[in-house]
């Protein structure tokens, strides 16, 4: 909008020095004026009919005013490049006819003015469009830089789960080998020393007996230990979900889990056993065709809800084994439990967060 009014401004300051140097009365400002309000109000609308009308207006003027032609290149402006454009041949007429009264410098430069403002109004047109096409590349750069970084955020947050995973996976392979393979050894050779022990008679073969006995059986025990801790550290909760929703055939589930912390296993394994007796519940009392499983972290503690859209036969009492296992489970973690039938079967458990 502002080059449209420089470039208006700049032509009109040509057409306004060919008219005082051309008419005698140079205080015959109405053409001024008229120039003025018509130019102006050509800008100020958009262009189209109402710029059409007012073009036509202005030359039907210099018809009986030939002085006013010497404003028409101004006019020209708006009228040259757009879906009227052909208008601008009307100018022609009041020129024809006005030609007796114009002197010869009038004649010559008003056709120039003219093509000078069509090219003023196409370079202020290819200019719009270049700073159009600019922002549009620009604003699309942007979003394509942002989808990006979204994008690589998800991959980096990927390698990281899939590391992970690999990790616990090769934690839990380990623990099973030396359970499988160790730990069947140090059980038989407990057995084969408990053996002997039984057979010998010679006492100071029995103390040496009973010493290696002892010994293996503390390391059976360290070895038993060692194999938990690992399995422990290898239980992923949100694999351990997806694997419990996976198996479960009844309806569709939905899993939304946001845990960014590590979770105490005690934490994952009760979580585990509360969705198993919850799904239980489900495939016995309710006629769900939706389940949804959210687990999610807050600053304080750890957030779990199971709720499907079924009718529960009644509303839930605790009286039942598998509800009385899943309070005592979540006291023991001093958490908290609230389990509703209203518009389907609600439970919702909050645990603290170890610190």
């Amino acid at each position: 909008m502002m080059n449209k009014l420089i470039d208006k401004l700049i032509i009109f300051v040509f057409c306004l020095a060919l008219y005082l140097t051309t008419v005698d009365n140079a205080l015959l400002i109405a053409p001024v004026l008229v120039a003025i309000i018509f130019g102006a109000a050509s800008s100020y609308l958009k262009e189209g009919v109402v710029t059409a009308v007012l073009f036509v207006g202005y030359v039907v003027i210099c018809f009986f005013e030939p002085v006013y032609l010497m404003f028409v290149p101004l006019m020209c402006y708006d009228i040259l490049v757009c879906q009227y454009k052909w208008l601008w041949t009307l100018s022609l007429l009041p020129i024809i006819i006005g030609f007796n009264q114009l002197d010869g410098t009038s004649v010559v430069l008003i056709p120039v003015f003219m093509v000078v403002a069509y090219f003023l109004k196409k370079h202020t047109l290819s200019l719009e469009t270049l700073k159009k096409d600019y922002n549009s590349l620009r604003d699309a750069t942007r979003e394509t830089a942002l989808q990006l970084e979204k994008k690589n955020k998800i991959l980096m947050e990927k390698q990281d789960y899939e590391l992970n995973l690999a990790t616990l996976t090769e934690r839990n392979r380990i623990a099973r080998d030396i359970h499988d393979n160790v730990g069947h050894m140090l059980s038989r050779s407990i057995l084969q020393t408990g053996a002997l022990l039984a057979i010998s008679t010679d006492e100071q073969t029995k103390e040496g007996l009973v010493q290696i006995k002892e010994t293996l059986s503390e390391a059976m025990d360290s070895i038993r230990n060692s194999v938990h801790d690992l399995h422990d550290e290898s239980l992923d909760l949100q694999v351990e979900l997806q694997t419990l929703i996976k198996n479960f055939d009844f309806c569709p589930v939905k899993l939304d889990y946001d845990v960014e912390s590590g979770l105490d296993k005690d934490v994952k394994y009760c979580f585990i056993t509360v969705v198993k007796e919850a799904f239980s519940n489900i495939i016995k009392h309710s006629c769900a065709t939706q389940v949804s499983v959210i687990v999610r972290e807050h600053p304080g503690l750890i957030q779990l809800v199971v709720e499907d859209n079924g009718a529960g036969t009644k509303t839930p009492d605790g009286e039942g084994i598998g509800l009385k296992n899943i309070i005592d489970r979540v006291s023991a973690l001093n958490g908290n439990v609230n389990i509703t039938a209203d518009r389907g079967f609600r439970i919702f458990i909050s645990v603290p967060k170890n610190e």
